[in-house]
């Protein structure tokens, strides 16, 4: 992709009304032996549109997807869209308690689109639930009470329903915990996400028709950027259903793909794994990853088997693409370059900042908070105007709440983090929310819960808890507690049990002295 793309060009409804024009029978989108080409990519988006729109669904509303990746997903995206729906993916990792939450208390969701085996598990609390008119089962048979996915579309017109969206429209929420660990909608307008997409494609290298984008990861995560470029190209999308280091070796060699996007724990299951040395993956010209910075030794590794194709993306859902790490800089610190340690530098329409608490630009070398102008930034909190104010500069810049500095050639180093959000294995967890479920514990008085260093998945969640007089309970019982509460990828991996906790003046407990007293005994890898 080069920078010669419109803006309409890059906004999904209008790429798949073009792709079905000029790469009518090529394959867009592919999964285990099925495929969609563009001409049925289209088709099936707009009797999507056209079923929602039967049902009484109009333009602006929001509507929930809970899916693994499949066939299906890219025209979910694209059909929400033709359809002018605002899409809010929700997240299969997530407790069912708090995925209730999102889609009837936050977003107010007009209609669920889910898959079978993720119904089992909202059936009941959907049934209490106030604001979804519809449920869609896909996937799998649809329960009574529900419609099924394929009958809907069967039944709707192909044709194009012509919704007209503004750029100023709402069009994806992205969810993101907040300070109080209570989950928050991050807006994205028609505009707002067109930028972010344009933005991704001029990062990657330049695509053609013959380029095969591997999603290795969830649709409902970063993996679905690349999609609107390879769309742009006429390229294909070849959805894996789960991620496993074997499976990707093959199908980077079965279908020819060219480039992908990973967490670097992905990168290291894959060359760590016996069948790498052997592999073929001469197609591949392009590994994007992100949500942490990847360790020397995988980059060497990986280098070694691949070449140099590896980018390196920092973003965040207010703002899904602010830097990139080239190729060329990733290099080992033996070379007396220490850019593998940064974030890169700014997309080609981003300005990075680094500001102080009252705003004011910092020096480089100066550790201060992240503040990026860019196009692709979000519109704003769902429905918190005074959120929405904290997170914007006089400028337009938006506060990312990471702290980092600006090198003199204009690298982004990140530092410590404003918040105490922990990264793991790429998935974002929030220390609060993980103290809410332990605190809901009878036998819990008091929680902290920090980020540890892990061999596989860079950093996991810690539990230090001080337990109620006369109560008692194991470490075994809270992790599990945990993951009832906010789902196996977010819970707790470890506990220790202390007799207080560290304090400041005002009682309020103080993660970096508990981080550091941890520090001490890290978690071991597996």
């Amino acid at each position: 992709m080069t920078q010669a793309i419109g803006a309409e060009g890059m906004e999904i409804a209008a790429l798949t009304r073009k792709g079905a024009q000029q790469f009518t029978d090529s394959v867009a989108v592919s999964f285990e032996g099925k495929s969609l080409t563009y001409a049925q990519l289209f088709e099936r988006s707009c009797r999507l549109a056209n079923a929602l729109h039967a049902l009484g669904v109009r333009p602006g509303e929001r509507v929930a997807t809970l899916s693994d990746n499949g066939l299906e997903s890219v025209e979910l995206i694209a059909g929400l869209a033709i359809g002018g729906y605002v899409r809010a993916a929700l997240y299969t990792h997530n407790s069912t308690e708090s995925n209730l939450y999102l889609l009837d208390d936050l977003i107010e969701a007009s209609v669920l689109l889910i898959d079978a085996a993720h119904y089992e598990h909202l059936a009941a609390p959907l049934a209490r639930a106030r604001h979804p008119r519809h449920v869609i089962v896909l996937a799998g048979p649809a329960p009574p009470e529900t419609l099924d996915y394929e009958e809907a579309l069967a039944g709707a017109a192909a044709t194009d329903p012509g919704v007209v969206s503004r750029p100023s429209d709402p069009h994806v929420i992205r969810f993101s915990a907040g300070t109080t660990g209570k989950p928050k909608g991050i807006l994205h307008t028609v505009e707002g996400w067109r930028n972010v997409a344009t933005e991704a494609a001029l990062t990657m290298p330049r695509l053609t028709p013959d380029d095969r984008y591997l999603a290795a990861g969830p649709l409902s995560h970063a993996a679905q950027l690349p999609i609107y470029p390879i769309l742009a190209a006429g390229g294909s999308i070849v959805i894996m259903r789960a991620f496993h280091p074997e499976h990707f070796l093959e199908l980077i060699k079965r279908e020819g793909c060219t480039t992908t996007l990973l967490v670097p724990t992905m990168i290291q299951m894959i060359v760590q794994h016996p069948a790498a040395a052997t592999a073929d993956v001469a197609s591949l010209r392009g590994v994007f990853y992100g949500a942490s910075p990847i360790s020397e030794q995988t980059m060497t590794e990986a280098r070694a088997l691949w070449g140099d194709v590896l980018y390196q993306a920092y973003g965040q859902s207010e703002v899904a693409v602010l830097t990139t790490l080239s190729p060329r800089d990733h290099v080992p610190a033996s070379s007396g370059s220490n850019r593998l340690r940064s974030a890169g530098r700014p997309t080609p329409n981003t300005v990075i900042r680094i500001v102080d608490e009252d705003g004011n630009d910092l020096p480089a070398g100066t550790i201060g908070e992240i503040a990026a102008r860019t196009p692709a930034a979000m519109a704003g909190i769902w429905r918190d105007p005074d959120a929405t104010a904290k997170r914007f500069l006089p400028d337009g810049s938006i506060l990312t709440r990471d702290m980092g500095y600006l090198d003199e050639d204009g690298f982004l180093y990140l530092a410590d983090r404003k918040e105490d959000m922990i990264i793991s294995g790429g998935y974002n967890i929030w220390p609060a929310e993980l103290e809410n479920a332990l605190g809901s514990h009878p036998a819990v008085a008091q929680v902290a819960v920090v980020g540890v260093p892990h061999d596989k998945w860079g950093e996991t969640p810690k539990a230090v808890v001080v337990l109620r007089p006369g109560h008692h309970t194991s470490a075994e019982e809270l992790i599990d507690w945990t993951s009832n509460k906010v789902g196996a990828v977010k819970r707790a991996t470890s506990v220790e049990f202390a007799d207080d906790l560290p304090k400041s003046p005002l009682g309020k407990v103080l993660r970096r002295e508990v981080r550091a007293r941890c520090l001490a005994a890290p978690v071991p890898g597996g």
